[in-house]
């Protein structure tokens, strides 16, 4: 977000956030010392690496009898990791195949999200597009069938369409955006195992902490609640793009070593793994920025979330934003900032400033410590 990196300080532990999202270990080793990304730098860095090619096969002996094996080693990794930069950076600027090849957002879940954000919105509206996506017809079934929601303990409902009567106008407008984002996660994201997990409680954090600080404003609960789930769709997709696209590679670039017989190659790459600092680099370069990109490609037409996103992506200052873009941004920063203090990974003066930078409030900071930003709470009567 760009009023964080107009604050050296407080973007430096939000990246610091960022590192433990892929796994503690990494926000550990980097605790305290995560770089600052320059955009200009980084994007001058890039063009300049992925001038760099995959040695051939030809120039091999001459690097391994001039500099030896671990050069050679050095060489293949950075190269590698080289091509694996380009491909992401190709795929993240092309924002129509990031939205329907790499998310697979079907034109439906924003049609959803739209009629639920207009005052005269009813369940009847989205029935046939509800039923037109079979993971959400799954996901509506088996929630009403839950026992904490089932009307009578002897039946189960099957059909969809009955579901959303079920659980209603009120309930839906939590659990839409909900399972709509739960529908984009990444399917793996080994080798990092929780980080699955963690950038779905993050989100949902994230969203229930904005839908609070709404509440308490007396703000739009429906548009707070929505902007800040989708504006982690960026954080998705750059985690979706890099970990497919590296696992890729790497099978191809094996496979081709192995067929070409090259021994000594194919036991460099089988050691290559997965770079906890270019999925910092990419996440924090680019997620705020796609997830703008994508909510305007959902094109909503009621629901006002656009404007919304796009300043947490590119306000200079939390005072330039859209008043909930002001509560996302806080919500981003609680969350963050309770995540590191779970792990120690935060000291008091750190806290402090970080709070700050997001201009959260004493009555903010108690209000959102005692509500609960974990779980989704359902009515059914």
């Amino acid at each position: 977000m760009q009023f964080f990196e107009n604050n050296q300080a407080a973007n430096n532990i939000y990246q610091r956030a960022t590192s433990l999202s892929i796994c503690k270990e990494f926000a550990e080793k980097h605790s305290g010392k995560i770089p600052t990304v320059d955009h200009q730098g980084s994007e001058q860095e890039n063009r300049r690496r992925e001038l760099l090619s995959v040695e051939v096969q030809a120039q091999q002996d001459k690097i391994i009898a001039e500099h030896g094996e671990e050069h050679f080693r050095k060489q293949t990794m950075q190269s590698f990791f080289n091509r694996v930069r380009k491909q992401i950076n190709s795929d993240f600027d092309n924002k129509d195949h990031l939205y329907h090849h790499i998310l697979g957002i079907e034109d439906a879940c924003p049609a959803i999200l739209d009629i639920l954000s207009a005052r005269a919105a009813s369940v009847n509206q989205i029935k046939d597009l509800a039923a037109s996506l079979s993971w959400l017809t799954v996901d509506l079934i088996n929630l009403v069938n839950k026992p904490q929601y089932r009307k009578r303990a002897d039946v189960q409902v099957t059909d969809a369409k009955l579901a959303l009567s079920y659980i209603g106008l009120d309930n839906l407008k939590l659990v839409m955006p909900t399972f709509t984002l739960k529908h984009w996660l990444p399917t793996s994201t080994a080798p990092y195992g929780l980080m699955k997990r963690k950038l779905w409680n993050d989100s949902l954090s994230v969203a229930l902490a904005a839908k609070a600080l709404a509440k308490e404003q007396g703000l739009d609960e429906f548009s707070a609640f929505t902007s800040g789930m989708l504006s982690n769709i960026g954080r998705l997709a750059v985690t979706r793009c890099y970990l497919t696209t590296f696992s890729e590679m790497h099978k191809s670039d094996l496979r081709e070593a192995f067929e070409k017989k090259d021994k000594r190659l194919h036991n460099i790459l089988s050691k290559i793994e997965a770079s906890e600092d270019l999925l910092l680099e990419q996440l924090s370069l680019r997620s705020a920025q796609l997830s703008a990109d994508l909510v305007e490609q959902m094109h909503f037409k009621r629901l006002g979330i656009t404007e919304v996103v796009f300043d947490l992506a590119y306000a200079e200052t939390i005072e330039k934003m859209h008043p909930i873009a002001q509560i996302v941004a806080k919500a981003k920063t609680y969350v963050a900032f309770r995540a590191l203090a779970k792990e120690d990974l935060i000291n008091s003066d750190e806290s402090k400033l970080f709070l700050s930078a997001a201009n959260l409030t004493a009555a903010e900071i108690t209000l959102l410590k005692k509500s609960d930003i974990d779980h989704i709470k359902l009515n059914f009567n």
